[in-house]
């Protein structure tokens, strides 16, 4: 039976984060060991569970980097990638792991629904787009809940920390289709999501993260042509938000779209630093 090491991150939401462990004593798989990596540096959980505490918050990217390296240091055949806000299927590892997938994922519903939150997603580079679809196969893997097989992460290495929050998962996808690696949905395995615990929709860190991460996206992973269509993209977006703001349309919302697409073009990746500019 392959070892699996299962990596939380935890920032906020200590109650999500202990009804996710909670889950996992159920599940029908022996050979795992669970990570959490506390983001936010001031947490103790049980001694059945490795903590690894990180002095500050380092992002999602980051954060299951250091969970990852502990992994594979520790002989990992599996490193398993697991949001805090979620409930696993006990049989979940099981399925995950029998389909012999390179990098694959459950299908993901909406906490205490039968709505379906992730089976399978697509990309487009063009329109810097990585979105939820329904169908049976997916250009990407999310990063709610991620298995990915050693020999991947060998070749392919960490997460990339220049994202810090959002698409991470989707560029790490990109890199392992690009080399050949085998992903999938694995149908008949199931979680439930309870989405955006950390970070709130319409907050600054979803809309900033977003805006930048998506045109980061296509710089990592686009050809020459896409992406010289894609910075004409971005100035069109630029000089939209600079209307809004002068005719007092949303203005909070596109003065972050500026900051982020600003940020972009002078290559500011990683953690936003809020303290440079107090006026947002």
């Amino acid at each position: 039976m392959p070892k699996v090491f299962i990596v939380i991150v935890h920032y906020s939401g200590l109650k999500d984060t202990k009804e996710c462990l909670k889950s996992l004593e159920k599940l029908d798989y022996s050979n795992y060991e669970i990570i959490v990596v506390d983001n936010s540096n001031n947490q103790e959980f049980n001694e059945s569970v490795k903590t690894i505490k990180s002095k500050n918050n380092i992002g999602f990217a980051g954060a299951n980097n250091l969970g990852i390296k502990y992994a594979m240091d520790n002989n990992a055949d599996y490193v398993l990638l697991l949001n805090n806000d979620t409930i696993v299927d006990s049989k979940f590892l099981k399925k995950l792991v029998e389909s012999n997938y390179d990098l694959c994922s459950p299908k993901i519903y909406y906490h205490d629904s039968k709505k379906v939150w992730f089976e399978a997603g697509k990309i487009n580079l063009l329109y810097t787009n990585a979105k939820h679809v329904s169908s049976k196969k997916t250009q990407y893997i999310s990063g709610c809940c991620m298995l990915i097989k050693r020999k991947i992460i060998e070749e392919i290495g960490l997460m990339n920390e220049k994202y810090f929050l959002y698409f991470e998962d989707v560029d790490y996808c990109l890199k392992a289709r690009k080399m050949g690696f085998k992903s999938n949905v694995v149908q008949d395995s199931i979680i439930w999501h309870k989405v955006s615990q950390s970070t709130k929709k319409g907050s600054f860190e979803h809309i900033y993260y977003n805006n930048r991460n998506r045109f980061l996206l296509c710089k990592e992973n686009a050809n020459f042509f896409i992406k010289i269509l894609v910075y004409k993209l971005s100035f069109l977006i630029f000089i939209k938000q600079l209307i809004k703001i002068v005719f007092n349309i949303d203005r909070q919302y596109s003065k972050i779209i500026l900051l982020a697409l600003t940020d972009f073009y002078k290559s500011k990746f990683g953690k936003y630093d809020k303290n440079r500019n107090s006026s947002i």
